[in-house]
Formats: structure tokens, sequence, C-alpha cells
């Protein structure tokens, strides 16, 4: 019974993909929105044998099981503050996806115009070659720093000093030099990731969300893909409620929601929309043809 189940499971989602392959391609226009769901499919997971692999060290020390808790865990000093999270950037920013979710996506929806916007703060978008001035990043990234006052909205690249800060480390510490501080005012540094009134919305932030709105505003009436992959009910006013909201207005739009244990579609745009629960990263594959 549970495999009739199962099959019949898989043949509706083979079917759903089947009709995500034709809007996708009568769409005239693709709005892709993404959370943590899309990353975790390309391998970018914060616990088990990933957070084994990178942070026993930390784990057994402090006691946390996971690269979450460890951001959040109160060090004592700013030296093994940054020490965790020199290593915590480098690994989910600077090094790539253990699988190739983000360009398969990227092939996925090749000449066709699009636009991304995500809450994901780890550059794999255009580490896989997505056009830069075609992304909205709303959360932050981990490659900026900005200060912790702030004194100023302005953000500072961090890779060199990431690099630095793991070449340098010993013993779950880094060396008082390399702590990073303001150029302006000499407060510490802190990571450009939205947790607080505190986050810093620099230029390069606001000529993204500006290109995200003129993007909206000059499709209005056409074809429009609304694709939602692995967004969560953390923070759904900013991609999921808005792709909703814009569907309904829109008779032509197609709202598509891929999430593995939370896909949903309101009632009232239902019948215009396309609910896939299963791996957003293998629901790319299939749509390719390489399952």
């Amino acid at each position: 019974m549970k495999q009739r189940g199962m099959r019949a499971l898989f043949r509706k989602d083979l079917s759903a993909i089947q009709r995500l392959g034709e809007k996708l391609d009568a769409a005239d226009a693709v709005v892709i929105g993404t959370g943590a769901g899309l990353s975790a499919s390309a391998g970018f997971t914060y616990a088990g044998e990933r957070f084994q692999k990178y942070f026993s060290d930390f784990g057994e020390k402090y006691g946390f099981r996971d690269m979450y808790t460890g951001g959040f865990y109160p060090y004592k000093t700013l030296e093994e503050h940054w020490a965790y999270w020199s290593r915590y950037i480098y690994v989910n920013r600077y090094m790539d996806a253990p699988k190739p979710v983000y360009q398969e996506l990227l092939e996925a929806v090749k000449g066709k115009d699009y636009f991304v916007i995500t809450t994901n703060v780890d550059h794999c978008f255009q580490k896989a070659g997505f056009d830069k001035k075609r992304l909205f990043y709303t959360q932050g990234d981990y490659g900026l720093f900005q200060c912790s006052e702030p004194c100023c909205q302005e953000t500072f690249g961090n890779e060199t000093a990431v690099r630095k800060m793991m070449e340098c480390q010993k013993d779950m510490r880094i060396p008082e030099e390399l702590l990073p501080v303001c150029p302006h005012c000499g407060k510490p540094m802190t990571m450009n990731l939205r947790s607080d009134g505190r986050f810093v919305q620099d230029e390069g932030w606001y000529r993204a969300a500006e290109r995200y709105e003129d993007f909206l505003r000059t499709r209005k009436g056409q074809r429009i893909l609304f694709l939602e992959l692995g967004v969560g009910y953390n923070t759904p006013a900013i991609i999921k409620f808005v792709f909703h909201r814009l569907t309904k207005i829109n008779r032509l739009s197609t709202y598509v929601c891929i999430n593995y244990g939370e896909a949903y579609a309101p009632e009232e745009i239902a019948d215009r929309s396309i609910v896939i629960n299963a791996d957003a990263g293998e629901v790319i594959k299939t749509l390719l043809g390489q399952a």
C-alpha cells in the first residue's frame, strides 16, 4: 500500500513537472524566488556530516551541533568569535556548493527574461553565472562586513580578511591584529546579515531593489512564471506572499511552489498554480531531462 502511494505521488510530481516545463517554455518572463531550501538541495547543509567535517572542534569545545547555533554562541572573546565566523564564511560563501543545483537552474531558464529575488546570503547565484544585474539579495551577503554601530550605510568586501583569518587561526582563535574594525569609526565590524534594525542597506542593495521593482513594473500583463524554490515561512512577506498577490492580480501568470514538505498554493490562485512537494534540485534535474 505504501509503495503504491509513493508511485502515485511520483506520477503526480512528474505530471506537475511536465506542466512546469510547458509553462516555462510559454512564459514571457520568469521571476525566481528562493530560500534556504534551494541551497540545502545544493548541499549547503548546516548540521550532520558537513558540520562534523568543518566544525567538530568547535562542537566539542562549546557544545553546539550545528553551524547556525555556532553563529549565535556567546564567545568570550572577539578572537574566538571571528575564528568561528571566518571559517563559517569561508565554508558557506567562498567554497562551491557540493552539487550543481544553481548551474542547472541557470540552464533551465537559459534564454528567458528572468529576475531573481533571494533570502539566501551564500552568493551561489553569481558563482553559478547568473547575471548580477538580475539578482536581489534582500537579507545580506556572507561576503560583506558592516560597522556594528553602524556609523555609515556602507559595506566592505571581506574575502581577503576572511582568508587571512582562516590561515592564521590557531586553537579556535585568531590573532588580535586580524580583528576587523570599521575604517571610519574604529568600532568592531559585524556581518552584513539582516537580524535586527542595524542591518545596512548600502547603495548596491538599493540599486538591486530598484531593478527588481522595475522588472515587475515593466512586465505587467505579460505571461509571468513566478517560480518559488525552497522558500519556507520564516520570512514569507519577502517572496511567498508577494508572489501570491502578483499571481492573483495578473490572470496570465502562473505560480509555482517547489518545497519539500511545505509546498502550498492559496485557494484563490489554485487554478493557476503548480505545487510540487519535492526536493528543488531533483525537480530541476527532471525538468532538464537528467533524472
